[in-house]
């Protein structure tokens, strides 16, 4: 009798064993493991959730053949269907397909932890797929425009002989603003003057940008945030695209994109040439918009080792000739009192490869590095200097994922090496900065609605020393669709003469940075924000996000124009604070979209014994945005902003700046279609309020740039797509 009950016991044990379903579900595209998937067997009451790192177990399920069901918001649902008695313990992997719609569920890489946007302890802006391709009918030579029509960021040309551009965020100047390509340093030092102006948005996938010190994820200079320029990857199905502009400012562009996965091997290419002429808008005799000619070609090649292990490397050519000054100069008239010309020819080679290694579902391998050469030849005025910058970064970093915790360990090395031509004039010198560091961060899952995670970067910068960076941020989701995120983090900044913002292209006045007699610049910062997402219904949803911000900058570097009236840099004898608000709101219903966005930022220069506010920063900007598009036909925008409280140097404050912009898009079919734009329909220029140079037109001096100066523009841009 014992026997048989024992034989009753295995049998009923043996069964239950053969009643349990395993399953690990990942992203379709990225193969990222998916915490938080609900995963039913349809017609009963049996469901569970995903854990940390994509992975499911049920119990008890009825014998037979059971049709399993995967959800999660973001993603299309799923079925597979199985014999639980029969499996044999099979460990089945599901993989869901994003919806593309949802921006929750779009995969970060900026983080490092390759997560989603709601599962981030860090607020991350992104600016996908759709809004590149609307930038690229706009302005397609360029990133800058849309970069611009953020509340947090404000887009300040600085010179108007020569257009350049720098992004300033959070009240602050642009180097303190990172910019990264495929997360590797773009843009810094010599090579920076001209950074923003040569990525173009059609091979572009989306933009990332996260507000706040994040020094230690990427190293010096993120103290105001980081913007991560993500290029777009091959798929099986062909993207083949042509696309001309041209404008009432007689710029043309041109240029194509081509994109596929063959098998094991993909590869994409962009071509792209841009071509402006000189324009006085004003009609003082100065260009208002430079002459310029820009040559890029792009090309990457793809190799997928195999299923969980991809390696790929791409070259980046940039050519580009620019001119801006009189126009009698610019159109070969020049004589005796028509004489001032400022022109800058430069190439740019950079080289990069990645390497990514699933390893498993819970730990990637990831290897990277960039190699640039950047060349330019300056002439300011008659003033000749030419040199080149040589750039390296690699970097080899390790995510491991458990139930409840995602690390990161790493290592990166970073160089820059100036070299002037040795027949150019001016006391410039060469110099060599090397900076290796090792960063380590861990997410703690405390619960699925607590997440704390703490980083902690060491520098060492063969000139200027070391520098250690801790950093901790929380993530708390009191509810499914409400996030609260916290982040705090040290930052720093090296100085280097080349800072675009003062520089102007006029090279001659600078001299060499002061080693030891100038120090690196430091920061604190803090940010807070809250988050909260609506769905009325399938069609109709409602994202509000409110974000509170504080950096402290301690020894900021300043020029000092010395009494020869040359360029060196100094620690200011004051600190820096720049504190604010951040406000969106994003609506959209069936084809409609609204957005309405609105920023309030203070920076100020603190201990001077006087309120003295950073230049070029509008304390008070509201933007918004209206969309419709009539599906496989029209689409149609409306955009404007209004930038108030704006003060240039001496406290001295300019006037408040409304800009006004609309566009319509005709598509004839899904291959051909043509947009009509038109930017700053109100005309507002600085130039209808004061002139924009002084002095002798042999040796003008121009006046510092708070508002557009280039007018009202039209353009039509026709895109074909094969």
């Amino acid at each position: 009798m014992k026997k048989i009950l024992l034989l009753l016991v295995l049998c009923v044990n043996t069964a239950t064993a053969q009643r349990l379903f395993h399953a690990v579900v990942q992203d379709s595209i990225t193969h990222e493991t998916l915490p938080g998937v609900t995963v039913s067997v349809k017609n009963t009451g049996i469901a569970g959730t995903t854990n940390n790192l994509g992975i499911i177990s049920l119990d008890n399920i009825p014998a037979g053949q059971q049709t399993m069901v995967f959800t999660s918001v973001g993603y299309a649902t799923a079925t597979i269907t199985v014999d639980v008695l029969n499996n044999g313990g099979k460990t089945y992997t599901v993989y869901l397909a994003p919806n593309e719609q949802t921006m929750d569920e779009v995969v970060i890489s900026s983080t490092r932890t390759n997560s989603r946007i709601k599962d981030l302890p860090m607020k991350v802006e992104v600016l996908g797929q759709e809004e590149m391709e609307e930038e690229n009918m706009l302005k397609p030579g360029n990133v800058a425009s849309i970069l611009g029509d953020l509340s947090v960021i404000h887009i300040q040309q600085t010179s108007a002989a020569t257009g350049s551009t720098v992004i300033r965020m959070q009240g602050l100047d642009g180097r303190y603003t990172q910019s990264l390509r495929d997360g590797l340093p773009l843009f810094e030092g010599f090579s920076g003057n001209f950074g923003v102006l040569s990525i173009p948005p059609l091979d572009l996938k989306q933009v990332e940008i996260i507000k706040g010190s994040s020094s230690t994820l990427y190293g010096g200079g993120a103290i105001a945030g980081i913007i991560n320029f993500i290029s777009k990857t091959p798929v099986a199905k062909r993207d083949l695209s042509f696309m001309l502009n041209r404008s009432t400012l007689n710029e043309t562009n041109a240029n194509g994109y081509f994109s596929q996965r063959f098998g094991r091997f993909g590869l994409t290419v962009l071509a792209q040439q841009n071509m402006q002429q000189a324009y006085d808008v004003n009609k003082d005799g100065f260009s208002d918009v430079p002459k310029f000619n820009t040559t890029i070609f792009h090309p990457r090649f793809f190799y997928y080792i195999n299923e969980n292990t991809q390696l790929d490397a791409g070259y980046a050519f940039t050519y580009e000739d620019r001119k801006g000054g009189d126009m009698q100069v610019i159109n070969s008239t020049a004589d005796d009192s028509h004489t001032y010309i400022e022109k800058n020819r430069s190439y740019r080679h950079t080289a990069d490869i990645h390497y990514l290694n699933n390893i498993n579902t819970a730990n990637r391998l990831t290897a990277k590095g960039s190699f640039t050469n950047y060349r330019l030849n300056n002439n300011f005025n008659g003033f000749d200097f030419s040199g080149s910058q040589t750039s390296g970064y690699f970097e080899v970093s390790d995510l491991v994922k458990t139930s409840k915790n995602d690390i990161v360990l790493g290592a990166n090395y970073s160089g820059e090496f100036f070299r002037k031509d040795p027949l150019s004039q001016g006391a410039l010198t060469n110099y060599s900065y090397h900076t290796t560091g090792l960063f380590a961060q861990e997410g703690f899952h405390i619960t699925q609605q607590f997440l704390v995670e703490g980083g902690l970067r060491a520098d060492h910068h063969n000139v200027f020393g070391w520098f250690v960076l801790p950093r901790i941020a929380f993530l708390y989701k009191p509810e499914k669709d409400l996030s609260l995120r916290l982040s705090s983090g040290l930052g720093y900044k090296t100085p280097n003469i080349f800072i675009p913002e003062n520089l102007a292209g006029n090279f001659s006045r600078l001299l060499p940075v002061a080693v030891g007699a100038v120090k690196s610049e430091r920061s604190k910062g803090i940010n807070f924000d809250a988050g909260y997402h609506i769905r009325f219904s399938e069609n109709a949803t409602l994202d509000i996000d409110q974000a509170l911000y504080y950096t402290y900058i301690s020894d900021p570097i300043i020029p000092l124009v010395n009494a020869n009236n040359t360029i060196s840099l100094s620690n200011a004898p004051y600190h820096i604070n720049s504190y604010g608000t951040d406000t969106y709101l994003r609506f959209t219903v069936h084809e409609l979209e609204l957005y309405f966005g609105y920023n309030h930022t203070i920076s100020k220069q603190a201990a001077t014994g006087n309120t003295v506010y950073l230049p070029f920063s509008p304390q008070d900007k509201f933007s918004t945005t209206i969309a419709y598009a009539i599906e496989g036909q029209w689409r149609f925008g409306i955009e404007g902003s209004l930038e108030m409280n704006q003060y240039i140097n001496y406290n001295q404050r300019v006037r408040n700046i409304p800009f006004f912009a609309a566009m319509i898009e005709r598509k004839f079919g899904p291959k051909l279609s043509l947009v009509i734009n038109c930017e700053n329909i109100g005309d507002f220029r600085q130039s209808h309020y004061e002139a924009l140079f002084s002095g002798p037109r042999t040796s003008p001096v121009f006046s510092q740039l708070w508002a557009p100066i280039d007018g009202r523009v039209f353009n039509a841009a026709l895109r074909i797509k094969i």
